[in-house]
């Protein structure tokens, strides 16, 4: 039984969060939320598929054939805020006094090392000469260096400069080109220009924060007629927001509400895995999915468009598959050999599982079952080696019911105090870079309600504060992860080159984001 106020009820109705639903999540942080059981790694061969060269060329022309019958939207979340990246430099400047100490006495004492690479390819960073030009006269050569790379950050990240510390990263300089430096927006145009469009007209979607829509309206203005001359590629380009419904209920180390000062509930944000709802509302028939920050610089390009290619061709050839034997299932006029090349199917390319007692069952069962596992939206997911990065991979899991399934995890769903989960951990050798290309539809055309393919037991439960108070927040299942925990899954590994974050600011003196390396 939960006890909620009148002021509570009220906000619940604003946030258009149902009492059933908090109910849930209560239930959660009191059952807590149990890790996901590896049980292997998915290697080459055994989860995750290598494309040879011809097949490659195959893929990309059976795409490029069949995408003009097709609506295909590039979606890009892109609510990322600019302050993580640039959480080195605000350090820096919270905590160095040029009149006290000079760099390399800082970096000693503060084990910012960042700072190190930063100052000395000032030259190499996209934004350098607008910095300066912002300036102005007040970056003088009589000035010692460290006042100059005071002022330098300051300029750049503080309000009364340029400001670049509110900024979210889709918007900042990325890129320096002889005649303008390009943002992650632009870059996710000129990349969708080669591979997701359509008669010359390419549809793209960004998930924003609120706070940035001005950013992105201007953007859009100055931008798009920019790249159109350029590709000979019209944008239609539209965003939205994380919805408040998907914000999570915050509870004390006691499991109780937590309540703000002013006796309020206290939600918050649920994470990446609340934007399934805004995938939920793409009517398309082929979706790209890719970060903000995870872009490349132009003489790259056609090897990231091939390489989208290629998924997006396995997916229709995949799909048109699915499709064929998902109608010969709903007809019901099926024999035991035409069951058999079905199941093969879901096994050899849709990474499917079934139960070891599964062709025990009556003939009726086995196909209710094949029908459940082939009516499933699609993804295809890119997969790179892993070179170190933090973050997720891919792996093979056993549910709580013994079925094994397909998926990408991440370090903290996984009981790493466990030596035998730790091994398997330890054994992947590629890792997930958000490069998806999805099918949501039915072989009827149909869209799937993406929300009914959600495991909601694939979230997180973090400790954090407010006021000073010890609380915890529920994280969703992650939109790549437990958000589509049911989907039917295919790993590939793709070049290196496709995987390009910028977590940090020095991320942007790596090759594929200089114009000369």
């Amino acid at each position: 039984m939960i006890h909620l106020t009148d002021k509570d009820i009220l906000l619940l109705e604003k946030k258009q969060i149902s009492i059933e639903k908090i109910k849930r999540q209560l239930e959660l942080f009191r059952d807590g939320i149990p890790f996901v059981t590896l049980e292997k790694a998915a290697v080459i061969s055994d989860g995750i598929m290598k494309p040879i060269a011809e097949k490659e060329n195959e893929l990309v022309s059976f795409y490029d054939n069949n995408k003009n019958k097709l609506r295909v939207v590039k979606f890009v979340p892109a609510s990322g805020a600019a302050s993580r990246m640039f959480k080195s430099l605000f350090n820096f400047l919270e905590d160095f006094d040029p009149k006290e100490e000079n760099i390399d006495e800082y970096i000693l004492r503060s084990k910012n090392h960042e700072i190190t690479k930063f100052s000395k390819n000032l030259k190499s960073l996209p934004f350098y000469k607008k910095v300066l030009s912002s300036l102005g006269s007040s970056y003088k050569d009589s000035l010692s260096e460290e006042d100059k790379l005071y002022l330098f950050i300051s300029e750049m990240l503080y309000p009364e400069g340029l400001n670049y510390g509110f900024y979210p990263k889709g918007m900042l300089p990325f890129h320096e080109y002889t005649d303008h430096s390009a943002t992650p927006f632009e870059e996710h145009l000129f990349e969708a220009a080669d591979y997701s469009s359509i008669a010359k007209m390419a549809y793209l979607h960004f998930t924003i924060s609120e706070q940035h829509t001005s950013l992105f309206d201007t953007a859009i203005k100055e931008v798009t007629p920019t790249i159109s001359n350029k590709t000979s590629v019209q944008f239609k380009v539209d965003y939205s927001y994380q919805k408040s419904s998907t914000d999570t209920i915050a509870v004390t180390l006691e499991n109780d509400f937590f309540r703000n000062d002013d006796g309020s509930l206290l939600f918050r944000p649920g994470g990446h895995g609340a934007l399934i709802e805004n995938l939920n509302e793409q009517e398309a028939d082929i979706i790209f999915i890719k970060n903000i920050d995870n872009v490349v610089v132009s003489r790259l390009a056609s090897e990231i468009g091939k390489s989208k290619k290629v998924l997006a061709g396995l997916l229709l050839k995949v799909q048109q598959k699915a499709f064929e034997y998902a109608a010969l299932l709903e007809e019901g006029h099926i024999n035991g050999e035409e069951l058999l090349e079905i199941m093969n199917f879901l096994e050899t390319e849709l990474n499917v599982r079934f139960v070891e007692n599964f062709s025990g069952f009556k003939l009726s069962d086995q196909m209710e079952i094949l029908k459940d596992k082939i009516n499933r939206p699609i993804r295809i997911c890119g997969m790179v080696k892993n070179e170190g990065e933090p973050g997720g991979g891919p792996f093979w899991i056993k549910d709580s019911h013994n079925h094994i399934s397909l998926q990408i995890v991440e370090s903290a769903q996984v009981n790493l105090e466990n030596e035998h989960q730790l091994s398997i951990f330890k054994e992947a050798t590629h890792f997930n870079p958000v490069d998806l290309v999805c099918g949501i539809k039915n072989y009827k055309g149909e869209k799937y309600n993406l929300l009914n393919f959600v495991d909601a037991k694939q979230g997180f439960i973090t400790q954090k504060t407010k006021d000073g108070k010890d609380l915890k927040a529920l994280e969703l299942p992650g939109l790549w992860n437990g958000a589509m925990a049911f989907w039917n899954t295919i790993f590939v590994e793709v070049p290196l080159v496709t995987f390009n974050p910028v977590k940090t600011v020095t991320d942007l003196l790596k090759p594929a984001h200089q114009l000369n390396p």
